[in-house]
C-alpha cells in the first residue's frame, strides 16, 4: 500500500475535485482514521461530535468550520446543539469517502485544538 499522509500532512493539503474514481477503499480509510482521534466511520462518511462549554463556543466553532469548508469547496453535514456539534464528511461525487474528507477532518481537528 502506498504511504498515506498523517494528520499534520493532511491538514496542510488542499481538497481536489473528485470523480467516481476518487474514492478510498476500506483499508486506506481505516489507516487515515487512525490519525484522527475521535473520528469514526458512519456509513459512507466519517463523523465526530465536538463538545463545548456553551452555545457561543459551539457557534464560533461551527462558523470557523463553515469557513474551512468554503475555502476547500468541500462541505460537511452539520448537526448543531447548545454545547455540541457533529461534523460528518462524505464525498458524493466519489460515492463514499475520498481523501478530501480526511483533509477537511484534519483541518477541523486542528481548529478544535487551538
Amino acid at each position: 500500500m502506498a504511504e498515506l499522509p498523517d494528520r499534520r500532512d493532511l491538514a496542510s493539503r488542499q481538497c481536489q475535485p473528485q470523480g467516481k474514481d476518487g474514492g478510498l477503499d476500506a483499508p486506506k480509510a481505516a489507516k487515515l482514521l487512525n490519525d484522527l482521534p475521535g473520528w469514526a466511520l458512519d456509513g459512507d462518511a466519517i463523523a465526530k461530535t465536538f463538545k463545548f462549554d456553551n452555545y457561543h463556543q459551539t457557534m464560533a466553532f461551527v462558523n470557523a468550520t463553515a469557513w474551512i469548508s468554503h475555502r476547500q469547496d468541500h462541505h460537511p453535514d452539520l448537526e448543531v446543539g447548545y454545547n455540541k456539534a457533529t461534523i460528518r464528511y462524505t464525498t458524493h461525487s466519489a460515492g463514499g469517502l475520498s481523501l478530501n474528507d480526511f483533509i477537511c477532518a484534519a483541518k477541523v481537528e486542528w481548529l478544535f485544538e487551538l
